[in-house]
């Protein structure tokens, strides 16, 4: 039966609009079934404190927009809500982020926030259908669509108040809009392409490659059309019959001034979602802060920029101040990769993480697109280039970073790969039916993988790596653990009646496991070390004894004996809780743990003036872990503190040593500095 061209375009609309419906449920069942994850507090307290108090100094590491749009529900609501005095400190953001959740209806508000983020990721499924149909056809896109709704990755994100997801809706309208702009130019196109690049600078840093992005584009767009001589005109073939192409360097010139108008649009866009504020508070200035900032960063170029905007005051203070900050954080992050640990990033992280993490279903066409680019026509090349470009562009730059914590932070070339797999996918079956059957059977395999997963997408991996389930072996943070599994440990712990017990929970200290009713006692993680809540960890505990697996993995505080729960490793779980919480059952020994834990103690009386006490907690951290280069460091300088050089001058030159014999990659940072406070 041959249908009629409006009733094969209603058909497709239904279609596309069903899978629409399942991505919401997908999302929705994420929501209600996984608990706060490490960074969503801070997100959505952020938010809150833009619209209520005009507080841009709030978790400044990230622009405004998501945090934005995700606080709107929350503004109805009778909350609760902390002082949050400091501007610019990323400890207290944190801890009154937690405050801020669980003195309300955390729940509510996850779920609210959530909601509305969750948005930005139907959005980009849209987005994402009518791209590849608007490129490719109707095949192609409902290709590409089922791909993006039953992609784990996407599911993992789409729901979270982060600003991953945001970035990958942006980045890809952006080039969407760019493309078709040099289609057809035209003010509304030119200033959508505007509108968008804009929003993806008000979401996440990683959008200063937009401009660079479009930049190529448009070169390649300059390479690609023939040149015409004189006033004769040329005529592509990919664009309708009324587009006609003027000269190659009065379109050159064309497309610089889109640029030029496209980044003036994009500022303006920023500026609005500061609320057109410079400084991040109202009578705080933080100019000098960011100088100061600036002038740790190792990379002199940026480094100049940052001052060179700030004094201008051509962006916002806080934009700024984050710029600094992510770029500071980069150099000191560890990666874990494999099973192992390294001290900095490495080059090869993302394209191992991403054969690990996709599905095998998107690996499996990606591949087959030299198979159809033999046999594909020639006026798709435009399109091509629009989809690879950018996709290429974004994962080189994150190869050549330093941050290797997850591969949400390539999350946005996810889209451009699944156009490229719809059209790659299309064309094999235009060219021979029976490659229909090859293509259906492959995404009935990523539905099955999908389904299999849920709601625990974030572990998720393929099959060739053995699933969800061994995840950690792999790949640690945002990867496998998140800290999402808090309904899941209660409902273990209840099961098997457990009332007393101890929890290394990854995202310890910003989330409250007490809220869903957690027995266990904390141990301590990075977390704890670094935002120092009071707490009590012993030398010896006995089990149950929950760990999750980012802090198993041991990635933050290094590997064999910097690790405090190193011995776990060697250990068989009696269970693992949806893939990232690793239960125990025994009696153990944790000084190092414990040694932290007095470190913390200390630092916490010294800030109190009780250094009596705060003596008496370093020696005994000291004591239970001689060895360890945070238990000598604070004991000597805390000693110096005191005014009691020669003890002091004993207990650093313990830690150098310390650092210089144990993983002395891992340490070597620490002491460089110590070395200095000992010429003190």
């Amino acid at each position: 039966m041959n249908l009629s061209e409006s009733a094969r375009r209603r058909l497709q609309i239904s279609a596309a609009i069903s899978l629409l419906i399942v991505l919401a449920f997908e999302l929705g069942f994420f929501i209600h079934r996984e608990t706060q994850t490490w960074d969503e507090a801070c997100h959505i307290f952020a938010g809150y404190s833009y619209w209520t108090r005009g507080d841009f100094g709030m978790n400044p590491e990230h622009p405004p927009l998501v945090k934005l749009l995700a606080a709107v529900p929350l503004l109805r609501m009778p909350l609760q809500v902390p002082a949050h005095e400091k501007v610019f400190s990323k400890e207290e953001d944190f801890t009154d982020a937690t405050r801020f959740v669980y003195s309300n209806d955390a729940e509510k508000i996850l779920a609210r926030t959530r909601a509305a983020a969750a948005l930005l990721t139907l959005l980009l499924a849209i987005l994402v259908f009518v791209a590849a149909r608007e490129m490719f056809g109707a095949t192609a896109a409902f290709i590409a669509l089922s791909l993006f709704v039953f992609e784990p990755n996407i599911l993992a994100h789409g729901a979270v108040v982060t600003t991953d997801m945001g970035m990958t809706c942006f980045l890809f309208a952006s080039a969407y809009a760019f493309y078709r702009y040099v289609k057809r130019p035209s003010i509304g196109r030119l200033a959508l392409t505007g509108l968008a690049a804009g929003l993806a600078l008000a979401t996440k840093h990683s959008a200063i490659l937009i401009p660079p992005i479009l930049v190529l584009l448009a070169l390649a767009e300059v390479i690609r059309r023939p040149s015409s001589s004189g006033s004769a005109s040329i005529r592509p073939a990919s664009d309708s019959p009324d587009a006609i192409a003027p000269s190659r360097a009065r379109h050159t010139l064309r497309l610089a001034a889109a640029i030029v108008v496209i980044g003036l649009i994009a500022g303006a866009v920023l500026w609005t979602s500061y609320g057109f504020h410079f400084h991040p508070r109202a009578g705080v200035e933080a100019t000098t802060r960011i100088l100061a900032s600036a002038s740790r960063l190792k990379h002199p170029f940026q480094a100049k920029m940052i001052v060179a905007f700030a004094r201008g005051h051509l962006l916002p203070e806080p934009y700024l101040y984050g710029l600094t900050d992510v770029g500071f954080t980069a150099e000191f992050s560890h990666s874990y990769l494999l099973g192992k640990i390294y001290p900095h990033g490495v080059w090869f992280y993302f394209p191992i993480a991403l054969a690990i993490k996709t599905t095998l279903g998107l690996l499996i066409l990606l591949a087959l697109i030299p198979l159809a680019l033999k046999w594909s026509r020639t006026e798709s090349r435009r399109e091509l280039l629009f989809l690879t470009i950018p996709a290429g562009v974004y994962l080189l730059v994150a190869m050549a970073s330093l941050m290797n914590i997850g591969v949400r932070h390539v999350l946005p070339i996810y889209p451009f790969l699944m156009v490229l797999s719809g059209w790659a996918a299309s064309t094999l079956i235009e060219h021979r039916r029976q490659w229909t059957y090859v293509v259906a059977a492959l995404l009935l395999w990523n539905l099955v993988s999908s389904i299999r997963t849920a709601p625990v997408y974030l572990a998720y991996s393929n099959e060739l790596w053995g699933g969800p389930s061994n995840t950690y072996k792999y790949l640690s943070d945002s990867n496998a653990d998140w800290g999402q599994q808090l309904k899941a440990v209660r409902k273990y712990l209840d099961g098997r009646g457990t009332k007393n017990c101890w929890f290394a929970y990854f995202a310890d200290v910003v989330v409250d496991p007490a809220y869903y009713g957690v027995p266990c006692k904390p141990l301590t993680t990075i977390a704890s070390v670094w935002l120092q809540p009071s707490m009590d960890v012993p030398t010896s505990i006995d089990g149950p004894v929950l760990i999750s697996a980012g802090v198993l993995s041991g990635y933050e505080f290094g590997p064999g004996e910097l690790n405090p729960y190193d011995q776990f490793q060697k250990l068989r779980p009696t269970a693992v809780i949806e893939h990232g919480v690793f239960v125990y059952d025994g009696h153990f020994d944790i000084p190092l743990a414990s040694a932290l834990n007095h470190v913390t103690r200390s630092q916490l009386f010294a800030k109190a003036g009780q250094l009596d006490q705060a003596l008496a907690e370093a020696q005994t951290a000291a004591q239970l872990a001689p060895n360890s280069v945070r238990t000598q460091s604070r004991l000597g300088l805390l000693l110096i503190q005191m005014n009691r050089p020669d003890e002091a001058r004993a207990a650093l030159q313990k830690a150098i040593e310390a650092a210089e014999m144990v993983h002395p990659e891992f340490q070597m940072g620490a002491a460089s500095g110590l070395r200095k406070a000992l010429k003190k």
